[in-house]
């Protein structure tokens, strides 16, 4: 494959776009301020063709109770609290299929019925009032499940196991329920460099550089493939999928091999389907790649530091979100605690335009309101959600001086019911 040309981005660090596999070329992976209304049980409950929006909010117990469930005030994006389902330990990650019938959770602990591994259950949502009735639970395949996503298909849950660092694919049956886990893949390669080479100066950012760590797992826009993300071992792995059965296969190449020690987390693609958009745990970057969605193949464009020029010390990036327009990327930063707006151009390639105080401590989610008018920041160690107002021409982030205290938040989806 030939070498695409040198690309210079002021405050970036930019690399030659290379493939990256374990013999070829290497390469180094969901607003205006709104009123200041309050919202109680007396006040209209926002709709949508007759509907009402719920948020669920996952938690990690016991300092969250469970799966909380809230009422959402379109007007001001508050949460208005309602009963939670308790009884699952450690929901950390939550998904919705595409009808908005069901709520997938993982359970995010080590043993589910006396096997090593966690769990996912799936709960009903039942219509006007969004409570949740549990439909079962299976087997995630996997230690300490964290991540969720359906395939485009809505047949298929894909999930990230991060203790033991395997994916797994769970068929989903036409009433929502889950089956056993169809495939499974759980690659093996040498724990990544303790200190990310792209680091700040004077960070300790390490964490489970000691093998395999599953963080995130996507599937394409077409659904033909599946990335996933593995922060032990700096790598995004690069899988087929096959819609028929569920099976994943290694790509070719099979992966791209992150900067050293920078700990791959999260992904998402761009609207147009052209470009992935990755964050790191330790290096605290946003990476950027061209996608080849007729091969799967995953080339480097770009790679800039979530952190502000001149800043030294420890901070953790977490999560990476895109508007629902394409044209900015959102990057949480946790110690650091704010929210970097980037701009992203006609190549894909971002630029750096403003960062915004979380308003609390260790962002680990941050997500948009079905509309994108709001933006959620669940800051985890903050015990508390803050709510940030849109703007829909800029994309700046203004803070509505709106928070909801629910205990270690770790993720939230929004359903019309």
């Amino acid at each position: 494959m030939s070498k695409a040309p040198m690309i210079e981005v002021p405050g970036s660090t930019t690399r030659r776009a290379a493939s990256a596999m374990g013999s070829g070329p290497r390469a180094n992976e969901a607003h205006g301020a709104g009123s200041a209304q309050s919202l109680d049980d007396a006040a209209p409950a926002a709709t949508h063709d007759g509907k009402t929006l719920f948020a669920y909010v996952g938690t990690y117990t016991p300092h969250g109770l469970g799966i909380h469930r809230f009422r959402v005030d379109r007007a001001t994006g508050k949460l208005d609290a309602l009963e939670p389902v308790q009884g699952i330990e450690n929901p950390a990650a939550l998904a919705i299929d595409a009808q908005q019938r069901v709520l997938y959770s993982v359970s995010e602990v080590r043993q589910y019925n006396g096997t090593p591994n966690g769990s996912v259950s799936a709960y009903a949502i039942e219509p006007g009032t969004g409570a949740l009735r549990l439909l079962g639970t299976v087997n995630s395949q996997g230690a300490a499940p964290v991540y969720l996503s359906l395939h485009p298909t809505g047949r298929f849950l894909l999930v990230a196991n991060y203790h033991s660092g395997s994916v797994a694919v769970l068929p989903v049956a036409s009433d929502g329920t889950l089956g056993e886990a169809v495939s499974v893949q759980a690659p093996q390669a040498p724990a990544g460099a303790q200190h990310a080479a792209e680091g700040v100066p004077g960070s300790f950012a390490i964490s489970d550089h000691d093998g395999p760590h599953a963080h995130a797992i996507v599937p394409s826009p077409d659904g033909r493939f599946a990335i996933s993300t593995d922060l032990g071992v700096d790598r995004t792995y690069v899988w087929r999928f096959d819609e028929a059965s569920g099976a994943l296969t290694p790509g070719e190449p099979p992966y791209v091999a992150a900067s050293p020690g920078a700990g791959p987390r999260h992904v998402v693609f761009h609207p147009n389907g052209r470009y992935l958009y990755e964050v790191t745990e330790e290096a605290s970057t946003l990476v950027c790649y061209s996608y080849d969605a007729q091969r799967g193949v995953l080339t480097l464009l770009q790679s800039v530091s979530t952190l502000p020029p001149g800043y030294q010390g420890t901070s953790f990036a977490s999560t990476i979100l895109l508007s629902h327009d394409g044209r900015f990327v959102y990057v949480a930063n946790r110690l650091h605690d704010t929210i970097v707006q980037f701009g992203i151009d006609e190549h894909g390639l971002v630029h750096r335009i403003a960062e915004t105080p979380t308003g609390g401590d260790y962002p680990r989610v941050i997500r948009f309101d079905p509309s994108g008018r709001f933006l959620y920041s669940l800051n985890q160690r903050s015990d508390h959600i803050a709510i940030f107002a849109v703007d829909q021409a800029s994309g700046n982030l203004h803070f509505t001086g709106h928070y909801v205290g629910v205990g270690s938040p770790s993720d939230i989806a929004f359903v019309w019911a």
